[in-house]
């Protein structure tokens, strides 16, 4: 039997990679972290969508810890959200929260070794993204190697979004037929709205130039989605 774990967030990436993930495994788990975010109404999103796309199990691990160590605005109430113009001007945005990417992966791995999972599946992305280190995929590669070390075992570090830009990650969710579940249903907003939300940080603003991107020309866009997924295959 095939497994996967997959960090999930509730966002538009993470629950993307879980509904291609539900297609090509017969048995998923959704891994969700509470690290005392501003935008923590994701967990009860998460919850909430990993049992209607029909995950096999889903646990919130408590890793507040994080959020005593890592200085952000996304862990400060005291530390404003930059808007979208702010981060773009910014090589290193303060909603950058130091060490999550290498938390999170490490305990997925850890999970995946006990339930017998073959894969860990996240949603990071180096194409659209906004300076996260923690996000390129020689990060992930790295850590990857560094966590099969430790483990003694083969995990697979998958990143399905890496080289997928915001409108392709549209197009994936609807060739799946999730447009509208990821639309409607998702939190990727970082100040805690779901769907189309804030419209002013930057993850609204990549989310919305994507979608946008992708509606004025469906068959463009899902054409070179195709493309990139023929040229990392």
């Amino acid at each position: 039997m095939k497994r996967a774990v997959v960090v999930f967030s509730g966002g538009q990436d993470s629950t993307t990679c879980l509904i291609q993930a539900l297609q090509n495994y017969d048995e998923v788990h959704c891994v969700t972290f509470d690290y005392g975010q501003r935008h923590r109404f994701e967990i009860e999103v998460a919850q909430k969508l990993s049992v209607s796309l029909g995950a096999n199990a889903h646990k919130v691990l408590d890793v507040t810890l994080l959020n005593e160590l890592a200085i952000s605005s996304l862990t400060r109430d005291n530390i404003p959200v930059p808007d979208f113009t702010e981060s773009e001007s910014s090589s290193l945005p303060s909603t950058f929260v130091p060490g999550r990417n290498i938390l999170f992966l490490t305990l997925a791995a850890i999970y995946a070794y006990q339930v017998q999972a073959e894969a860990v599946i996240t949603g990071v992305c180096e194409t659209d993204f906004s300076g996260y280190p923690d996000c390129r995929d020689e990060f992930v590669k790295a850590l990857n190697h560094a966590v099969d070390l430790g483990l003694a075992k083969n995990i697979r570090f998958e990143t399905p979004l890496m080289w997928l830009n915001k409108a392709q990650t549209w197009a994936l969710a609807d060739s799946y037929g999730h447009l509208e579940t990821i639309r409607k249903q998702t939190l990727t907003c970082y100040n805690g709205i779901q769907g189309d939300g804030c419209g002013e940080c930057a993850a609204c603003h990549l989310r919305s130039k994507g979608l946008h991107e992708y509606l004025d020309d469906k068959e463009a866009v899902m054409l070179s989605l195709k493309q990139q997924q023929q040229k990392t295959n």
